[in-house]
């Protein structure tokens, strides 16, 4: 299925709204305002919580876990050091997570098992982000939007950084 995940603008957290293909919303992801460390929660549009995303704190590199709505830990995404290019180790109850293109220009797949599961291709607007994200139909397709936007936090908190 395909998605839009657009950055919501004059926003003092990091809060998105994902729309699927008709352009119709779909999931709300909103963050805590004065925590420390990131605090996502990732909602449908009647304001159900489905996951939520927690930054862990004194970690050497950028480490995000993911939590279905009972608190019950799905997976784990932490930034490998590398000079080169981005990499993650993203482990989960789904099964391991690999990317591959550019990260940095949000140009890249998601792969498990050496299959394809996901493409995310990124446009530059004005003054918002878009995404647009095509999940597997087998894949769970919430989880994979939450990894796209652990993704996208550690990638913009980094920006400028080598590790």
């Amino acid at each position: 299925m395909k998605y839009l995940i657009r950055e919501k603008i004059f926003a003092l957290t990091n809060d998105f709204t994902i729309k699927d293909e008709n352009e119709s919303p779909c999931y709300e992801v909103q963050s805590k305002f004065l925590t420390i460390g990131k605090k996502l929660h990732f909602r449908d549009m009647s304001g159900t919580e489905l996951l939520y995303i927690e930054q862990q704190l004194f970690k050497f590199l950028p480490e995000y876990f993911i939590y279905d709505y009972k608190k019950n830990l799905l997976g784990k995404v932490k930034k490998k050091l590398s000079f080169i290019t981005a990499q993650f180790d993203i482990t989960s109850s789904y099964g391991n997570y690999q990317m591959e293109g550019d990260l940095f220009r949000y140009n890249f797949v998601v792969r498990k098992n050496g299959l394809e599961v996901a493409r995310v291709s990124k446009k530059f607007f004005s003054f918002t982000d878009h995404y647009g994200v095509d999940v597997a139909d087998n894949e769970d397709q919430t989880f994979m939007l939450a990894l796209i936007i652990v993704i996208d936090q550690i990638v913009h908190d980094n920006k400028g950084k080598n590790n």
